[in-house]
């Protein structure tokens, strides 16, 4: 992060401001930078004066989301077929699709809010979901309000505490776990209520 960092901190004017907004539409497409550590930098170029926040925090949202909408379209586009080639088989390895597919069958579309906070399966989920031709609208809504959390709560938090960089780290990991902890609790429920409402209604037909 600190060659990124210093990378970006060697621009001025405008120049940042599209350095990072490419950096996050290029980690749709598989870049090997996390996503995260980029929206950390952006973050610190608010605070050392290069950038301003919320015109940060609003160009690393379009990022984000553009980004995410590219694979999706990939997804939606070529489906599995592009897995083939080696660069995207490396990115979307087979057993990680079929863990993901699997999952979001189980879940549903609850799932593409909840990939948001699980940087590791960003892009399977979003792919998946092209691939299993999810509505666009769909997909942009949950996806949207996650970033609407995460972007904002990241730049903002380096912003804010830029001179305790290390609370900062722990803060946004408590709050990225504490999100997933929270989206996957009101998931079961969502599924336990249905299952008792399903039983129910199997119980009525019977009786």
């Amino acid at each position: 992060m600190d060659t990124l960092v210093d990378f970006l901190l060697s621009f001025y004017g405008p120049t940042p401001y599209f350095v990072v907004f490419g950096i996050l539409l290029a980690c749709g497409l598989g870049l090997p930078i996390p996503e995260d550590v980029t929206l950390f930098a952006g973050g610190l170029l608010a605070y050392y004066g290069v950038t301003e926040i919320w015109t940060t925090i609003i160009l690393c949202f379009a990022g984000v989301m553009l980004g995410d909408a590219l694979i999706f379209m990939l997804g939606a586009k070529y489906g599995r077929k592009l897995t083939k080639k080696w660069f995207f088989h490396k990115l979307l390895p087979d057993e990680r699709l079929n863990l993901v597919s699997k999952k979001f069958k189980e879940k549903g579309n609850k799932l593409l809010f909840a990939a948001r906070f699980m940087p590791g399966f960003r892009a399977p989920v979003y792919f998946s979901a092209g691939t299993l031709h999810v509505p666009f609208r769909t997909f942009i809504l949950y996806d949207g309000l996650a970033a609407l959390i995460s972007v904002p709560a990241i730049v903002g938090a380096v912003y804010y505490f830029g001179d305790e960089l290390d609370k900062v780290v722990r803060v946004i990991k408590h709050v990225e776990n504490g999100l997933v902890f929270v989206t996957f609790s009101i998931i079961g429920l969502m599924a336990l209520k249905w299952y008792i409402t399903h039983r129910r209604v199997n119980q009525a037909k019977a009786g």
